[in-house]
């Protein structure tokens, strides 16, 4: 099989796992401030987050057209990715949304990847937005979007946690 349509596959799984995720994030969120009263907070920079993400699947769907080879350390690296990013989605269940939803006097959730790192699922994304352009032999995309990604991550992180300093300090 021709390395492009390798990593055409590779970037359509990408895709699909993505709009996946949509699905279930859209679910989630409709039932969290229907059923239990949530309420989204920092809205205003989703939309550029959106853009980003969706400028970076462009990207890559670009590069798998151009890409003569294939890293394939990286790609494994991708798909360990990929499992942490499960572990988030397993952990969080219900409460596993896009933006950024709080339910009032729902306690943080302490378990799973949330033991050791506050954000895990950012980091996660951090890492798939570096390591896939990387692994289809891009560093040129994988630090323009690194970058875009990490300004965009400030504001979300903050107003993250200004949402949930609250609920921070009670636990």
């Amino acid at each position: 099989m021709e390395t492009q349509t390798v990593a055409l596959i590779l970037v359509a799984l990408v895709i699909l796992q993505r709009l996946a995720e949509l699905v279930i994030a859209k679910r989630n969120t409709a039932r969290l401030v229907a059923e239990e009263g949530a309420y989204e907070v920092g809205g205003n920079h989703y939309p550029f987050m959106i853009v980003l993400h969706t400028g970076w699947l462009i990207a890559m769907l670009l590069l798998a057209w151009r890409t003569e080879t294939i890293h394939w350390p990286l790609v494994w690296i991708y798909l360990l990715l990929q499992a942490a990013r499960i572990w988030i989605l397993a952990t969080l269940g219900r409460y596993w949304t896009t933006r950024i939803i709080v339910v009032p006097n729902a306690p943080l959730v302490r378990r799973g990847p949330f033991r050791f790192v506050r954000h895990p699922n950012y980091c996660v994304v951090a890492g798939e937005i570096a390591v896939l352009p990387l692994a289809l032999g891009s560093w040129q995309e994988a630090a323009a979007f690194t970058i875009a990604n990490a300004a965009m991550l400030y504001v979300r992180i903050r107003a993250e946690n200004d949402a949930n300093r609250d609920r921070d300090q009670a636990a």
